[in-house]
């Protein structure tokens, strides 16, 4: 315990809307565990929405009190614990944001996310997580970040751009679809930036300017309000026909009902955003399209890790969505910011300390 303090500061959310610093002890990796410092740790708007408010189960499980903040780690590795092979002091890791039980049939496909045992534990919301100077990780949840990327893009990998992966290996995307991604905020944009990456053309849509311009800066192709214009927009910039693949990330009723409306026949539409509801009459919009409706959640390690091959081989970096940066200190302001919903992703960056 010489190399570094045996105290450290961390970031905790107890509920309205509030940010409280803690100092505590810096813990000991146990076997099957490292010792991360912290380098990077973006925010998501689960966390908004779900413990900065109000602690409320109505996704992930209950959040524990009394544990720091945070889902979306990213760090170098400082000390490794008994039986750790893969993983060296100075490796640099991203962070799979669950452990799960591991030995039920989601946690085997390495779904840990989808684990429904009591032993699961997500980083930030019933173990400690990624906004403290120090964190520690089990073996089994980390995975190497390549030089290509930084730690703020491991950061972002670890939840949000996870998630827009996945939801694009479900709708089977490819470089022959237009795919529309309806609500653009920090998951709508990653969604943007990977199926661009795939070689698809991306239309947006959102009733934010200021996100609408920033899906533009990294290379939309379309780009349309989302008012009720929008499907008719829709269709005539694709000739009549729809686009291929629909990706609601708004959470909203409205948003979720245009993916169907916007969707060509034999379409796949893939609902990501969380929380809200969506009433629709389905022999139009979904039976008589023969549409191929999904829901999508999270991501498994191992398509994960394909994330990362695919960043570098694609030279796509994560982080030019990010439009605030904060020090640990200034977290607080960090959530303040990011809760107004007009930035584009908020990252903590421990290096600016």
């Amino acid at each position: 315990m010489g190399k570094y303090p045996k105290m450290m500061a961390g970031m905790m959310l107890p509920g309205g809307a509030r940010v409280e610093k803690v100092e505590v002890p810096v813990p000991t990796p146990g076997p099957g565990q490292v010792l991360l410092k912290m380098k990077a740790g973006s925010l998501c708007g689960s966390d908004l929405k779900y413990i900065y408010y109000e602690h409320t189960d109505k996704t992930g499980g209950a959040r524990y009190d009394n544990v720091i903040c945070g889902h979306e780690p990213s760090g170098q590795v400082v000390e490794v614990g008994e039986g750790v092979l893969d993983f060296h002091e100075g490796d640099r890791v991203l962070v799979y944001h669950i452990q799960g039980c591991g030995y039920c049939d989601e946690c085997r496909k390495g779904f840990f996310i989808n684990c429904q045992n009591p032993e699961r534990r997500a980083y930030g919301w019933q173990r400690d997580g990624a906004l403290a100077e120090y964190m520690l990780a089990d073996v089994s949840t980390c995975i190497h970040l390549p030089d290509f990327l930084t730690y703020e893009d491991g950061a972002m990998i670890s939840c949000g751009f996870g998630t827009a992966w996945q939801g694009l290996l479900r709708a089977q995307v490819t470089g022959a679809d237009r795919v529309l991604v309806m609500g653009l905020g920090p998951v709508g944009q990653a969604v943007a930036m990977l199926a661009k990456g795939m070689g698809a053309q991306v239309i947006g849509a959102d009733i934010s300017e200021d996100r609408m311009n920033m899906v533009r800066e990294i290379g939309c192709d379309a780009v349309f309000a989302g008012d009720d214009s929008c499907v008719s927009n829709i269709m005539d910039y694709t000739g009549g026909t729809g686009v291929e693949v629909a990706v609601d990330c708004s959470g909203s009723a409205v948003g979720r009902h245009r993916c169907l409306e916007a969707a060509r026949m034999w379409g796949r539409v893939v609902y990501l955003g969380e929380q809200g509801t969506v009433t629709f009459e389905p022999s139009p919009l979904l039976l008589h399209k023969n549409l191929t409706l999904m829901g999508s959640w999270v991501t498994s390690v191992a398509n994960m890790e394909r994330l990362v091959e695919f960043l570098v081989r694609k030279q796509i970096h994560p982080n030019r969505i990010v439009t605030h940066r904060f020090a640990l200190k200034d977290a607080a302001e960090a959530y303040r910011v990011f809760a107004t919903g007009k930035t584009g992703k908020v990252c903590i960056n421990m290096e600016m300390e």
